[in-house]
């Protein structure tokens, strides 16, 4: 069972991206900033991971496909679905030489612990400190927006979703991710 603290500080978290939504939608694309350009280099990023490999950087998937998907909080209902569901199209994203990589503001426990309690088999990255998500403009406040981006064996930003719906997200990816592969 989970201490109180854990669900105190998740609800807490959780109101908060609440009340910002509400109280400060107009200014939310403000402090999401301006997403990078497509079709040039993606912005580069060491992160901690919940893998067990301690970081993860965006360099060591040179050569693959990568779905970087930023998000709210593990264990929102949201973000689970929306891991759930990369979870369950995982091995099509493998057919592709894709990598799928989620990023929040959570700590490496609290990714280990959405992984175990989700079976999730693709790292979860700790953005502590929000620089990652404020470099590809996905910032609110304190949390990760929940933004997609498709980033091609070069390192360059092919693709962007700043408006996702997680439970048919996974399949809006993988179709765009065919589309890009069939023009390479």
């Amino acid at each position: 069972m989970k201490p109180l603290r854990h669900h105190l500080t998740h609800f807490c978290l959780t109101l908060g991206l609440i009340f910002s939504l509400i109280m400060a939608a107009p200014a939310a694309l403000a402090l999401g900033g301006e997403p990078p350009p497509l079709d040039q280099p993606a912005p580069t990023f060491t992160l901690p991971s919940n893998s067990g490999d301690g970081e993860i950087s965006l360099t060591d998937y040179q050569g693959k496909w990568v779905v970087l998907y930023f998000y709210p909080q593990d264990f929102t209902p949201g973000c689970t679905v929306e891991a759930q569901r990369f979870q369950q199209d995982l091995p099509k994203y493998i057919e592709r030489n894709a990598q799928v990589i989620g990023v929040s503001v959570d700590s490496v426990d609290s990714h280990a612990e959405f992984c175990d309690s989700e079976g999730l088999r693709f790292p979860l990255l700790a953005d502590e400190d929000g620089a990652v998500s404020k470099a590809y403009g996905s910032w609110m406040s304190y949390f990760s927006l929940r933004h997609t981006y498709l980033i091609d064996p070069d390192g360059i930003l092919r693709e962007r979703y700043v408006k996702v719906r997680p439970v048919i997200h996974s399949e809006e990816v993988l179709a765009r991710l065919d589309e890009l592969q069939a023009d390479s």
